[in-house]
């Protein structure tokens, strides 16, 4: 299944990735604690298991529930007005965050040996694992979506009314 491609205009790709990104990372994150906390438990001492990832994700819940609540309620609603005084500034937290956010999923990277599940691993394992990179793809491109194409819309028009 291919998805359309976004929106590039400002208010139509800030509603595609409320609807398409901050809803999916909302019905993900959760599920993937949660499959991680058994693997680290159930599996507790065998080897392969990505100790800490349970810790890590359920601090990603929070840091991207807080982002993403940024966006709806601050900066999405400036660029749905055309922009305002100053938005380089919200514009910049957000960029500050997604690199948090690259940090995090190389993180989650080595503590998941790339990804790489080990011989006989159970179906919680198996499916976390796939969540994991399923999240990963979707985080990546919703950065992308407003680093390369949302942000420099405003940062541009900044730039040319200095």
């Amino acid at each position: 299944m291919t998805e359309a491609a976004a929106p590039s205009e400002p208010t139509a790709l800030t509603r595609h990735i409320e609807e398409r990104y901050h809803a999916r990372h909302r019905e993900q994150l959760p599920q993937l604690v949660a499959m991680a906390e058994r693997v680290e438990d159930v599996h507790f001492g065998d080897v392969g298991v990505p100790d800490g990832l349970s810790a890590l994700l359920h601090q990603m819940l929070g840091e991207l529930e807080v982002h993403m609540k940024k966006e709806e309620l601050i900066l999405f609603p400036a660029i749905r007005k055309g922009g305002m005084p100053g938005i380089e500034t919200p514009i910049a937290v957000m960029r500050a965050d997604h690199a948090g956010h690259d940090r995090e999923l190389a993180e989650i990277l080595r503590l998941t040996a790339n990804l790489t599940l080990p011989d006989g691993a159970c179906g919680t394992w198996t499916g976390l694992y796939r969540g994991l990179d399923e999240f990963a793809r979707d985080l990546t491109e919703h950065m992308r979506l407003e680093n390369d194409v949302l942000f420099p819309q405003f940062e541009a028009e900044r730039r040319a009314d200095v």
